[in-house]
């Protein structure tokens, strides 16, 4: 490796910390090169601890802001020039410069009162550098300009990220959620979302779990369950609030969740399903069915899930013997037209990120109308015709959602939506498709939390 010279200052990247620009203070007096970071916190298993931090590489401009975050290698007493001592996390990563880059070690500390954003000691200049103290920048000059430029983000490492899971089950999917996020190298937490408590307050708001203030999270991915959706959505309400990244946010799943809501949504935005109607009044029974057609008629609970209180009227008669047993149990209910047509099947479209990016049909057991995988249904890979893709991209943006499950009908009037999910199970449709659908989920957390230039309004 060619040997290098150093003035007393000079310009270097950090690329492994997405900094493709830094001015450094070149310091032989110091062993271990320093960097001064903000909101420094540790975070990762014990086996494989990592650190996440903020860095503004920027002099003056505490607005610019990027988060980094890179293995922990030590922590270290470390003694300033100025006779203080501190303890300091210490990680490893590639010093850059000219066409040269080589590894080193680096310890964080906050002092944002230095003007220089780096120190660089013996360890890092080592047998690469020679130094001339009285100049400065003889290597190739750099520009903060880089961090207004859009293609900061395309080049940017893929840091590892601290991700929370909310969710009350231990099933294949928080499963999957956890491994396929630590291959990956991230950190997954799994938080049972009833646990969680709330500080309501303009200045900090606050997500507590079990009598400690949660960290930042880089990504939340819920998976509410139907019986606690009000105080899952508060939860993820306050995670909103503090300006965390929510997969699905609390205003879709709020929306999903109620039947009636979801099929006003469907409907405002033109969105193809069964014709549906609904009532409150006993008085209304069979206006309410002339409203949808003739049996056979499906009635619905408005709470119902994985195909439970869903049933098939197949005559009036029928149809009003289930409307008066819901009404008796004081339940909110709707009555949709049965699809003759689509004969016991549906097809799944599992859309992340606005891209459907797997499809499979179900078919219900044998005599059931249901195709729920949870009621015995079976399941396998299907192509999905462009109107159908079409209508499943559609129904996930009505709702905002980034990860959903669109239910859809084939009928002879074309696609029908059927239920808009919020919280769509893998196993199913991974195991149908043969699909990575989890890895994908990770693609997209990956691309919207990207270490990248945040601008902080100045005061």
């Amino acid at each position: 490796m060619e040997k290098l010279t150093f003035g007393w200052e000079e310009w270097i990247a950090l690329p492994d910390l997405g900094l493709p620009a830094i001015k450094a203070k070149v310091d032989t007096g110091a062993r271990t090169s320093a960097l001064h970071a903000d909101d420094i916190e540790v975070f990762g298993t014990t086996k494989t601890p990592k650190v996440r931090f903020s860095i503004h590489p920027m002099p003056g401009r505490e607005d610019v802001s990027i988060i980094c975050s890179a293995p922990l290698v030590d922590r270290r007493e470390i003694t300033s020039s100025n006779g203080e001592t501190e303890q300091r996390f210490v990680i490893s990563t590639t010093l850059a410069v000219a066409d040269q880059s080589w590894p080193i070690e680096i310890t964080l500390t906050n002092r944002g009162t230095m003007s220089s954003r780096m120190l660089l000691g013996r360890q890092a200049l080592n047998d690469h550098i020679s130094i001339s103290p009285t100049e400065k920048r003889l290597q190739p000059d750099l520009s903060y300009d880089v961090y207004h430029t859009a293609d900061l983000k395309s080049r940017a490492p893929k840091r590892a990220l601290r991700i929370a899971v909310l969710s009350r089950e231990d099933n294949y999917s928080t499963r999957r959620l956890v491994e396929v996020g630590e291959a990956r190298g991230h950190a997954v937490e799994v938080i049972d979302t009833t646990r969680c408590y709330m500080a309501i307050n303009a200045m900090s708001p606050e997500v507590h779990y079990d009598g400690k203030r949660l960290p930042r999270y880089d990504a939340v991915i819920p998976r509410i369950g139907a019986s606690i959706t009000p105080y899952g959505t508060a939860v993820i309400r306050q995670f909103e609030t503090i300006g965390t990244y929510c997969v699905n946010g609390s205003a879709g799943i709020t929306a999903s969740r109620d039947k009636l809501h979801a099929h006003q949504v469907l409907a405002s935005k033109k969105i193809g399903m069964p014709t549906t109607a609904f009532a409150a009044s006993p008085k209304d029974t069979s206006n309410l069915m002339g409203l949808v057609g003739t049996a056979p008629l499906i009635v619905k609970l408005l709470e119902s899930t994985q195909g439970k209180g869903v049933v098939l009227a197949e005559t009036k008669k029928a149809a009003e013997s289930v409307i008066d047993a819901f009404r008796g149990l004081k339940a909110n209910f709707l009555v949709q037209d049965f699809v003759k047509e689509a004969a016991g099947e549906d097809i799944r479209c599992l859309v992340v990120a606005g891209k459907v990016v797997a499809a499979m049909k179900r078919t219900g057991a044998e005599g059931d109308f249901r195709s729920n995988l949870h009621r015995g249904g079976s399941a396998k890979v299907v192509r999905i015709t462009k109107e159908e893709r079409e209508t499943a991209l559609r129904a996930a943006r009505a709702f905002g959602l980034g990860k959903a499950g669109v239910d859809l009908l084939r009928s002879e009037a074309g696609p029908k939506v059927l239920e808009v999910n919020s919280s769509p199970g893998f196993e199913g449709i991974e195991k149908a498709t043969g699909k990575d659908i989890v890895g994908k989920l990770y693609d997209e957390i990956e691309a919207r939390v990207r270490p990248q230039p945040s601008r902080k309004r100045r005061p």
